[in-house]
Formats: structure tokens, sequence, C-alpha cells
């Protein structure tokens, strides 16, 4: 369990449906012995796994520990520390007064309250201005891509590496925000960013020097009941954000949010510098993959600014918020929530300027013989073979095998290759089976019989289905043995019935059904009893024989003797009785010897 990266798997949690490989659009998950884990150098911490585990298994870092450590004093000196909240808030808080969010937060002993917002808002002015830069137009760059989604800014950087140079050089609005905060308060404060993405965990990792740590909604919650703060008798009178309220920023989690605020901050500029600014609202890391794919920035005719979100909608599907208020209903309320400011400064304040340098993800490239031997692993050694089910995770067959070849995956993922292979065991096991065995469904109708069945039953037409079992099944099982009730009894009892020495057609068989599948599928051992009931009548018959035999020696020897004929036969009749009941006794002995060995 790796708690260091955002995020992780609980292994024994983990369910292997493989539903984290199949929501993960860079498939950053490892299956190893079973068990997903996260690929770290891969993920970009979008949260579609998290989102998609059925059992949980999927967890977000918990950083509220880390907190309360940055909260506590150190030698008795209390560090000043500031919460970055992101504008999602009004949505997801809605039932409270902002003022009363405030207080909270403090009870909990942050030191003042202030809104990531105002970061958005110094983003957009310098975005603005970039745009409108006559040097940059110089350098005939036509495609800007926001910096503001941390994990669109990672998924360019690591999947689209060549358009890297595109993303915008500013920080994102939390990291600009945290640097406005330490201009206003010191840079010996520390800032805690508060939102919906966990993706701002990573962006905290790499830049504590402004954001100390990052916790989501789902924390802030969770944090709140884990202290018991009676929410409904806090006091919130004169309770405010710092440094000010926020404005047109606070639309920024909506889908194109961003571009509205820039629109609004271009009016600062002549109409030539702007007429052929164009904007664009990408959505997914879909929609972003397929937008960007094959794309040639050359073929621009004007500039085009592309605001990209990974989350649909906008940062209010962040996977941080467990709110079962609609999507619609929360951004309502931001928009509620948004005011404009009549005039927009045409220069920011502040500005966190950040380079977005590329660091592809490194696959190694693998032969067509290669693949085609990861394929064979699976049961795939013909284009027919692949069925592309995408129940392994993978979108094809083929995307399944160079997983294989990076030790990303297991053949066991592959739930056809699977099924052959149980079926192969099961007929296996079925056809060497020295007892007949048949299953049989709920009409009363074959559905799988063994060798063996058909030998015992079906002689006459034994090298015909031997050779294609399957002709037997859907054939009533009343037509080829006269003992079906037992299937039906144990279709309607759903208990095991054992029937020892049952006679049919002039044999003996001691049978066993058993449910396979309650009120659908029943199975039955059968085994043919006959011959050996017939030699323990003969050895008995024999032992009588010579019993007999013996009596009459005896008798002859003892009249010749002169005994009394009389008294000599009732003792050897006693004593040919004693033995012939012992006889018999060691003989039943013995066969259920045979029949119930015990277990070494």
């Amino acid at each position: 369990m790796n708690k260091v990266f955002p995020v992780y798997t609980l292994k024994n949690e983990c369910s292997d449906c493989y539903k984290c490989v199949r929501n993960c659009f860079v498939k950053a998950i490892k299956i190893e012995s079973g068990h997903a884990s996260v690929i770290s150098d891969k993920c970009i911490t979008c949260g579609a796994c998290v989102l998609a585990c059925p059992s949980k298994a999927k967890r977000v870092r918990n950083d509220i520990e880390k907190v309360k450590n940055i909260l506590m004093p150190k030698n008795g000196v209390k560090t000043d520390v500031y919460v970055s909240l992101a504008p999602t808030f009004s949505g997801v808080f809605d039932n409270m007064p902002k003022e009363k969010l405030i207080a909270i937060l403090k009870k909990l002993g942050f030191k003042g309250v202030s809104e990531t917002a105002l970061g958005a808002q110094e983003v957009s002015i310098k975005t603005a201005e970039i745009l409108c830069d006559k040097e940059i137009e110089k350098t005939g760059q036509k495609l800007f891509i926001s910096s503001a989604c941390p994990v669109v800014a990672d998924f360019i950087r690591l999947y689209h590496p060549e358009f890297a140079k595109n993303i915008t050089p500013i920080a994102s609005p939390a990291l600009t925000h945290a640097k406005l905060l330490k201009e206003k308060y010191g840079e010996n404060i520390k800032v805690v960013f508060i939102g919906p993405c966990i993706a701002k965990k990573n962006e905290a990792d790499r830049n504590p020097d402004l954001i100390s740590a990052a916790l989501t909604f789902d924390e802030l919650k969770y944090w709140l009941n884990e202290e018991y703060i009676n929410t409904e008798k806090i006091n919130y009178e004169n309770e405010h954000f710092v440094p000010e309220d926020a404005y047109e920023g606070a639309i920024y989690p909506i889908e194109g949010g961003m571009n509205e605020t820039i629109k609004k901050c271009l009016r600062n500029y002549d109409y030539e510098d702007v007429k052929n600014i164009k904007f664009l609202n990408v959505s997914s890391l879909d929609t972003i993959d397929k937008v960007l794919g094959g794309f040639d920035e050359s073929t621009l005719k004007s500039k085009i600014f592309m605001e990209g979100l990974s989350c649909g909608g906008g940062c209010v599907g962040g996977p941080g918020v467990s709110d079962t208020k609609a999507g619609l209903d929360i951004m309502a309320k931001i928009i509620n929530y948004t005011k404009i400011r009549p005039e927009i400064p045409k220069t920011p304040q502040i500005v966190a300027s950040m380079e977005f340098d590329k660091t592809p993800v490194e696959n190694k490239k693998f032969s067509v013989e290669e693949l085609r031997g990861a394929l064979k692993r699976i049961g795939k050694n013909s284009i027919e073979d692949e069925l592309n089910c995408g129940g392994c995770g993978y979108s094809s067959c083929r995307e399944m095998g160079y997983a294989l070849l990076r030790n990303e995956a297991e053949p066991s993922q592959c739930a056809s290759y699977m099924r052959q292979i149980a079926h192969r065991k099961a007929d296996a096991l079925l056809r060497c089976m020295p007892s007949a065995m048949v299953m049989v469904d709920k009409d009363l109708r074959i559905a799988e019989a063994n060798n063996a069945f058909i030998k015992m039953f079906m002689p006459d037409m034994y090298d015909v289905y031997s050779q294609n079992p399957d002709m037997l099944k859907g054939a009533q099982i009343e037509r080829i043995v006269d003992f079906d009730f037992i299937f039906k009894t144990a279709l309607e009892d759903d208990n095991d019935i054992h029937k020892e020495h049952y006679p049919s057609n002039d044999r003996l068989y001691d049978i066993t059904a058993f449910t396979i599948e309650k009120d659908e599928l029943v199975g039955a051992i059968i085994v043919d009893v006959t011959k050996s009931q017939v030699n323990r009548e003969k050895i008995a018959q024999k032992a009588h024989e010579v019993i007999t035999k013996n009596i009459s020696i005896v008798q002859n020897i003892a009249c010749l003797l002169g005994e009394h004929m009389v008294e000599t036969e009732l003792l050897l009749s006693s004593i040919a009785q004693d033995y012939d009941k012992d006889t018999q006794d060691e003989t039943e002995k013995s066969d259920d010897s045979a029949e119930n060995p015990k277990e070494g």
C-alpha cells in the first residue's frame, strides 16, 4: 500500500473486478497477484479509479493528520495557517452562510480563510495579457492551453508532450493564490488548499514552498465530524474572507468559466488585438485526447485558447465532492454566488510563473512476434480469437497483450481465456472419471454427461455419442434412465439424495444426486455395484458348500469313533453356523473397506 502517492489501493479490499483499469484513461494501473495498484509514474491523479471502484479499495491519501501537525505549535510558537478555499464551496456548502463556514474553519485552528478565486482572477488577467502579447505573436504560437487544471497539465506533459510548450506559463489559481497570501501576510505563513480536486495533493507535494497541504471537501467533512463541532451554536458574526471577497474568479469551477473571465479581461485591449482570438472549452480526458491527437498547430489561422478540464462539467464534478445534489443545482449556486467587477485591472497584482516541461511516459516498443507470444498466453492464436470484449479492463486484446509485455497485467484478467481453461479442466475431469456423471436442468433435460454415463446407459450408442457428447444435451433424462424421480426430488427439495443398491434393468447402482444451482441444475454420480454384490453372494455360497462338506466329513469320522450322532451333529452345526456368520461378517467388512477407504 503506497500512502506517499495521493491515490493508493487497499489490496485486501480489492475484488479483482478490473473496473479501475477500465476507467483509467491512461491505464496507470498494474495488476499483480490479482490485485490492482497505481503506477505513480503514469498516474495523473484524475480520481477516476477512486470513483469507479465498487469495493472502495481505491483510496485518496488522507492528509488531515498532516494539516493538524501544521497547525500545532512548534517550540511554543504557532505558525499562522491560512485556508485557500476552492470556489466550488459555494455549491457544496450552500446550506450555510459563508461567514459560518469561515468561523468553523477558524475553530479548527486556521488563522484566516481566503478564496482561491482571488488567484483565478490573477490568472485570467495574466492569460489575457499573454494572448495579446506582440512578442509571443512573433513566435507564431497559435494554440494556448490553460494551466488551471493540474490533471490536464500532467496529461499533456506525459501523453501529449509535443503540446507542453503550448500550456500557458502561469501557475494554477491555487498556487497563484498561495503566492498572493504569502505576499500579503508574510513568507512564513502556511497555506492549506481545500477543494474538490485530488490532483491538488500532487500540486502541493511538488510546491511545498507555496502550498503546505491539500484537503478534499470529503476530508473536511470527515474532520468536522471527527471534531464534534456544534455548527448550530457557533458564533460567526463579523467573519469574512481575507484579504477580500473574490469576484468573477468564483465562476472558474464551471466548464467555460475561465474563458468567460478572460473575455471580460480582454475588454481592456483594442479590438484589433482580440478579434482573432477564439475560445474553446474542452472537458474530459477523452475529448482532450481526441482534440490534440494528430493536431497540427500550423494549420491554425487565428489564436485559440483552450480551457481544458479533466472533470465533466468542470471542477463541480471533481472526485473530492461526495454530494448527492444534482450537478446543475451546484452550478446554479455558483453562478448566483459569483459577482462581476465593473472594471477588471489590466495588469495582475501577483503572478506565479511556471514552466511545463514535457516528461513523456516511456513505453517500450515490442515486435510483432513478441505481441503474438503475449496474445498466445491468453489463448489468442488468431485474429478470430481476439474478442476485444473489454472484460480485462483494456479496450482490445492487443492492448492487453502490450500490458502483459510491460508486466502491468496478468493472463487471469482475460475472462474468455479463463473460461476456456475452466472448461478444459472440467472436461478433462469428467472425461477421466470412472463413475458415470450427469447434470440435469429444471426441465429434466441433460445439460452435461460424461463418457462413462453414455457407456453405462447407452452402450449401443457409445461410439457415436462419445465422439460428440454435446449431441446428448437437451435429451430427456427419463428416456435414458428409469430413476428420473431422483433428479426431480433433488430439484424440489434442494437436498442431496443417496440411493444404495438401486435396482434398474437387472443392475444395481449407487446413486448420489446433489444440487449445483438451486432450482436450476442438479448433478448425479452413478456407480454400478452389481458385480461387487454378485461376488459377495458367490463367496457366501462357496463358504456354505465348504462348511457342509466339512461337516459331512467330521460326522463320518465321529460315527467311526462311536460318538453319539445327535450330540455330534448339534455341536458341529453350532460350529458351522458360527463359522458361517464370521465368514459373512469378514466379507462385509472387506467390501465396506473397499468402498470407504480411510483417508491417509
